[in-house]
C-alpha cells in the first residue's frame, strides 16, 4: 500500500517521502521542493500521475532528508524496505513501465 509523509525544514521548504509499488516491489521516493504541492507536481511531471500524499504516516528520516538535500536534482529513489547496501539513485535512473 502506498504510504508517505513530509518534513518541513527550517527554511520553509519540505521533503516529501513516498513509498510506491513498482513491478512487484516497493520503492521509496524522496522529493525536495518549496511546498508539498510542488513536490507532488514534480513527480507528476515525470509521469507518476496518480501520486497523492494523504497524511503523514511515513515521514522521511533524518538520513533521507540529508540524502535529498545533498543531491543537485532533489529527487532520489531506492527500493524499500531500505537495504543497508543499496545507495540512493537519481530519479532519471528509474524506469517505470
Amino acid at each position: 500500500m502506498p504510504g508517505g509523509g513530509f518534513a518541513r525544514l527550517p527554511n520553509g521548504s519540505v521533503v516529501v517521502a513516498l513509498t510506491l509499488p513498482v513491478d512487484n516491489q516497493s520503492i521509496r521516493i524522496l522529493v525536495h521542493a518549496a511546498n508539498r504541492a510542488r513536490a507532488l507536481t514534480r513527480l507528476r511531471n515525470l509521469g507518476l500521475r496518480a501520486v497523492y500524499l494523504r497524511g503523514n504516516a511515513q515521514p522521511p528520516t533524518p538520513d533521507e532528508i540529508t540524502a535529498v538535500l545533498h543531491h543537485p536534482d532533489g529527487l532520489l529513489w531506492r527500493t524499500a524496505p531500505e537495504g543497508a547496501e543499496e545507495l540512493w539513485h537519481p530519479i532519471r535512473a528509474l524506469k517505470v513501465t
